[in-house]
């Protein structure tokens, strides 16, 4: 069924004779278009709060005008942009929908509250704006006390305040931290805005390395994405593995940004070379056999697990840099997923791992296939491959993880023989990553599907 959509301005003014606090305007063409009720009382709901209201129509187009009183109380402010809508059914006439935005933490400056993320908070804004939404910003400190209302920092354009809202139709999870989303005062907010406002929350948490390949190994249609994969146990899972594979690599299985990770090669003379990654570059150890190296690694194996993966023959451009592909896979208008961009990332040439925090530089998809040593044949079929492989594994998630996902950073690879593999699946996909290549576009498009899945979850 086709939604019917009405985007409305709120206008706000104070008590007087015309306009008491249980009173609003609403343009006669809406009015009219929706068969509101008029000098009657209904029920206008925004967020989790309901209140009742007498509607009076007045000429101006597109318009919602409220008491300054009534507006406090529903967290609105002047010229607020939302979607609209009435059921006769229920008697009730919605607008919104209100979005949250979960982030780790407020920093001093008032221009940048959010610090690097503050950019990406206005950006969201914008979006809400013109799709007609309502976004406030909240941190672990905000989500204590109150079920029934959350104390949210909101942007309209000029400066930044703090006050209080509903409790959102839907919220969205970018906190950075696994400590910060586990702390039990988030999850008892998550917990009850679901049970008792029917709030939707997706990117409810991170993924770790080990859950995505076990979800995704009993998924038999995705094996041929899977490069060999276990939790890092002992000597003799890494015996095992090095007999079968000449590259392996030891991941952290809650890292990101290239953090930690180490390669292991086997040499020809039978002794084994490991390289790890280093906040000043990469360190390189020798070692003449697989138990000494074994023995060098127990320490880090006391305090952190890691997954051991095999190692690929990746395709290489610029003299040997080693390319992978981050592909961003997003829910949208319809609750479908759709690839709202795929990037080559390249490797520093200091280094054997491409995220940007390592140094490594973004291409087109195109270009960096077309500099690799592959087939004109294989460079149209490695394309085709990664955009099937970045749905394909974006509904391998959902159908296997028991979590609600909106959007996925999918890192995907291609071999030397043009095969594509799975690297690693982050659930909290950064904002930054395609900056370079976009950066004429005032709001990307990763951000509106965002804005539009909110509008599709709320129903609005």
């Amino acid at each position: 069924m086709l939604l019917i959509r009405t985007k409305i301005g709120i206008s706000l003014q104070g008590s007087s004779i015309y306009l008491e606090e249980r009173t609003i305007m609403l343009s006669e063409s809406i009015v009219k278009k929706w068969k509101v009720p008029t000098n009657q009382l209904i029920t206008l709901r925004f967020g989790s709060i309901k209140h009742e209201v007498k509607v009076i129509p007045f000429p101006h187009a597109n318009s919602l005008r409220m008491t300054t009183t009534l507006a406090e109380k529903f967290g609105l402010y002047q010229d607020a942009q939302l979607c609209f809508q009435y059921k006769p059914s229920t008697g009730v006439m919605s607008i919104g929908p209100l979005l949250a935005v979960m982030l780790s933490r407020v920093y001093a400056s008032p221009e940048r509250p959010f610090g690097a993320a503050t950019a990406f908070c206005k950006e969201i804004t914008q979006a809400c704006s013109t799709f007609g939404a309502l976004v406030i910003f909240i941190t672990p400190t905000d989500m204590r006390g109150s079920t029934t209302s959350v104390n949210g920092h909101v942007y309209t354009g000029k400066s930044w305040s703090k006050k209080s809202f509903p409790i959102p139709n839907v919220i969205y999870n970018r906190l950075t931290s696994r400590k910060y989303e586990n702390m039990a005062s988030v999850q008892q907010f998550m917990k009850e805005a679901k049970a008792r406002n029917s709030t939707a929350i997706f990117n409810e948490k991170y993924l770790n390395k080990t859950e995505v390949f076990s979800a995704l190994g009993k998924e038999e249609t995705l094996h041929d994405y899977l490069p060999e994969s276990h939790l890092f146990k002992n000597y003799k899972m890494l015996q095992s593995m090095a007999s079968r594979h000449s590259c392996l690599f030891l991941k952290p299985i809650t890292g990101s940004l290239g953090k930690g990770i180490i390669r292991i090669r086997k040499e020809a003379g039978g002794a084994y070379v490991s390289h790890s990654t280093h906040v000043n570059g990469v360190i390189k150890q020798t070692f003449p056999s697989l138990t000494k190296l074994f023995i060098s690694l127990t320490g880090k194996l006391k305090s952190q697990r890691y997954q051991l993966q095999q190692g690929l023959d990746l395709i290489t451009v610029d003299g040997g840099r080693p390319v992978d592909f981050r592909s961003l896979v997003q829910k949208g208008a319809q609750g479908e997923w759709t690839i709202t961009s795929i990037v080559a990332r390249i490797a520093n040439s200091q280094h054997f791992v491409s995220n940007l925090a390592r140094g490594g530089s973004l291409s087109k998809v195109k270009a960096a296939l077309a500099k690799a040593s592959l087939s004109a044949g294989q460079r149209a079929s490695a394309y085709t491959k990664l955009r099937k492989a970045s749905l394909d594994i974006a509904k391998g998630i959902e159908e296997q993880i028991p979590n609600h996902f909106g959007e996925l950073g999918i890192d995907l690879a291609v071999d030397t023989h043009g095969k594509v593999w799975l690297l690693e699946v982050n659930s909290k996909p950064s904002k930054d990553d395609n900056s370079q290549l976009n950066a004429e576009t005032k709001v990307r498009p990763s951000i509106k599907q965002v804005v539009q899945y909110a509008r599709f979850l709320s129903k609005f």
